[in-house]
């Protein structure tokens, strides 16, 4: 059984609801809970919010959070997580924002930087990770990590 099974039947075992706010992964995670058969009871909504407006608009990232620490960070990522788990009335919410590449990084933000935000039932915590690979290898890696972290957490 994979993890995208694992955490579907988890969730419907604990009556709960899961949400996903991603950046960098583009919908990867959405994609991965919403691939196994049964997940509409658990997996009403997901948002991609690409941009930092997209963030503010529809998960209310507050600006300031966007100006002072960027896109890329854990505060960003935790306010990703709280916002998609309120806007979607979710139990549960994982965010991904990240520099996937293979431009954009910077010295002090690489390509495979990624923040992961876990969100249950009010408590959160963020993960930093700095995967390799090309672009799509990234993208991968954060979205199987989002995804076992979720397991992980419940």
């Amino acid at each position: 059984m994979t993890d995208n099974e694992k955490l579907v039947r988890l969730l419907q075992e604990k009556k709960m609801t899961v949400t996903a706010a991603e950046s960098c992964t583009g919908g990867l995670v959405a994609a991965a809970i919403t691939d196994v058969a049964g997940s509409s009871e658990v997996f009403h909504r997901g948002f991609v919010t690409y941009c930092d407006e997209a963030k503010h608009e529809m998960l209310g990232v507050p600006g300031e959070i966007l100006q002072k620490f960027t896109a890329v960070s854990q505060q960003t990522a935790e306010a990703m997580a709280r916002g998609a788990a309120q806007q979607a009335q979710a139990d549960c919410a994982v965010s991904v924002t990240g520099i996937a590449g293979p431009g954009g990084g910077t010295e002090l933000q690489p390509v495979g930087l990624v923040y992961i935000g876990f969100y249950v039932k009010g408590m959160v915590i963020v993960e930093k990770h700095l995967f390799d690979g090309d672009r799509r290898e990234v993208r991968r890696q954060a979205a199987e990590r989002a995804i076992h972290g979720m397991l992980e957490l419940i």
